[in-house]
């Protein structure tokens, strides 16, 4: 059986000329970071935009020769992606939307200037503490967290592929959200961004 080759070893390849060790790459990771641009702008043709301005930064970088990610790939190009979606907010001078909750925006991510480096730090390790936490739900809230925030689903998508009402669908968001502010108070985890 074959071992699909490593990204070290596409990055590799695409800097010593092999264009095709590209388009793997892009392939392999499209829908990861497709989605996570998506779920925080929430607006396909804007997603798309920044998905391209993602790889155009990434081709520059690898054409330049300051790459230096030790086999990294993926997360620096999520890196590039995230700064890309903050660029977009500060430039709209807008803030991201979280349907459901006004004041929960945990999700979203702050397109403020005065956000500095130590609590976009902070965001960040909300960002990958989330999934930790997201484990501590119950299945079915978990179930219907899971479809909305990373799915994007409808609450209808949700209802039909879960067999509930939509009503019962967002019932169980609603109580996520609830159990999930208090995991997050219990976990200490700072959310203010005062």
């Amino acid at each position: 059986m074959q071992h699909p080759i490593e990204d070290s070893i596409l990055v590799q390849d695409y800097i010593s000329g092999d264009e095709k060790a590209l388009e793997v790459l892009i392939n392999r990771h499209n829908q990861r970071i497709t989605s996570f641009i998506y779920s925080k702008v929430m607006d396909r043709d804007v997603a798309e935009d920044i998905f391209q301005d993602t790889f155009i930064k990434v081709i520059k970088t690898l054409k330049k020769g300051t790459y230096s990610e030790e086999g990294k790939f993926l997360p620096w190009v999520m890196r590039i992606a995230h700064n890309l979606i903050i660029d977009f907010f500060r430039k709209n001078k807008r803030m991201p939307r979280f349907e459901g909750n006004e004041e929960f925006n945990i999700f979203s991510v702050l397109g403020d200037d005065k956000l500095n480096a130590e609590k976009q730090l902070i965001k960040d390790q909300i960002d990958s503490d989330l999934s930790k936490l997201i484990e501590e739900l119950p299945d079915d809230q978990k179930e219907v967290l899971v479809m909305r925030i990373y799915r994007d689903m409808s609450f209808k998508e949700i209802s039909e592929n879960t067999g509930v009402s939509i009503n019962t669908a967002l019932g169980r968001m609603r109580y996520a959200l609830i159990n999930l502010r208090k995991i997050i108070e219990r976990h200490n985890i700072v959310l203010t961004n005062s």
